[in-house]
């Protein structure tokens, strides 16, 4: 996953929070903007999940020889 997208998820969600916070939203409108959030959040939270995986093992060579793997579930 690429860096691009976790930013354009973390921009759509602060999109659906300010969209969410106006007063004029309906509620039809409100509850699939909370459902594209919580896509969105999920997504992002794994996204960083698996970055944290891979400098968790970055760190972990650090000891020996520099090697960067591909994690892969």
């Amino acid at each position: 996953m690429s860096a691009e997208s976790l930013s354009a998820d973390l921009r759509r969600l602060e999109e659906i929070v300010r969209q969410l916070e106006a007063d004029d939203t309906d509620l039809d409108h409100a509850l699939l903007l909370f459902e594209e959030g919580v896509a969105k959040l999920r997504a992002a939270r794994e996204r960083l999940s698996e970055a944290e995986l891979r400098i968790q093992k970055v760190l972990d060579d650090a000891a020996g020889e520099l090697r960067i793997e591909e994690v892969r579930e």
